[in-house]
Parts: C-alpha cells; sequence; structure tokens
C-alpha cells in the first residue's frame, strides 16, 4: 500500500492520511469505534504488579 492511504478502523476502506477524520473514513465510523469504547467492548488490559497481588490475602 502506498504511504498516503490507509484502512479505516471501523469499515476498511481506503482514507487518506490527511483526510479531517482519519484514521477513520467518516463521522460514522469514528461514531462507532466512540461507543464501543463507551460500552467498555474495548478495554486496555494491563498486568498488576506484584505488590498489589493477593492484598485482600494480607487483612
Amino acid at each position: 500500500m502506498s504511504g498516503s492511504g490507509f484502512r479505516c478502523l471501523g469499515c476498511g476502506k481506503l482514507v487518506r492520511r490527511r483526510a479531517s477524520d482519519f484514521p477513520f473514513c467518516g463521522e460514522r465510523c469514528r461514531l462507532l469505534d466512540l461507543a464501543n469504547w463507551a460500552s467498555e467492548r474495548y478495554a486496555i488490559s494491563s498486568s498488576l504488579p506484584s505488590s498489589e497481588v493477593g492484598l485482600s490475602d494480607e487483612e
């Protein structure tokens, strides 16, 4: 793929890097992605530090 185009994260259409809704093709895909974050379909997970594991056992 050329350096000037990417795939929309919502629907997969080609979208230019300089498009106003980048990395989405338009407002619809941008809002659908936002709705997925708001409904917690997407999440950023990380592991707990070992110092926080088992705190309930120490009480």
